[in-house]
């Protein structure tokens, strides 16, 4: 998003992601914290699953960016990260990750290092 630019915002609640082959491109940003991130994942997987069709079959919705912010404590309590490193990994610049830690304490490993802001 850049600065006024129109958005949806949605908290809680039963939610999904089911774009049809007609629809016009979205970009996404998701927001998670904590346990949270467990149907955004959801989410994730799916845009993943939409992206390999449109690269395999060149046809079908043609998926925009999408964009995660998630938040825990520590990055032991990050679940999924490894999962979505993989997908930022296979799809590069169409999922892309932020991860936020509040109390971090020991060494971020070096595989998070670049995808991790907070203390």
């Amino acid at each position: 998003c850049t600065l006024d630019s129109e958005v949806a915002l949605r908290v809680g609640g039963d939610f999904f992601f089911d774009p049809q082959p007609g629809d016009s491109p979205v970009k996404l940003v998701l927001i998670a914290g904590g346990v949270g991130i467990n149907p955004l994942f959801s989410i994730l997987l799916h845009i993943a699953d939409l992206h390999g069709y449109q690269e395999s079959k060149g046809n079908g919705y043609k998926m925009g960016t999408v964009k995660l912010y998630y938040s825990a404590k520590n990055t032991s309590e990050l679940l999924f990260k490894r999962n979505i490193l993989g997908l930022m990994n296979a799809f590069p610049g169409k999922i892309t990750c932020r991860f936020h830690v509040t109390q971090q304490s020991s060494q971020i490993c070096e595989e998070l290092q670049p995808h991790v802001t907070g203390k």
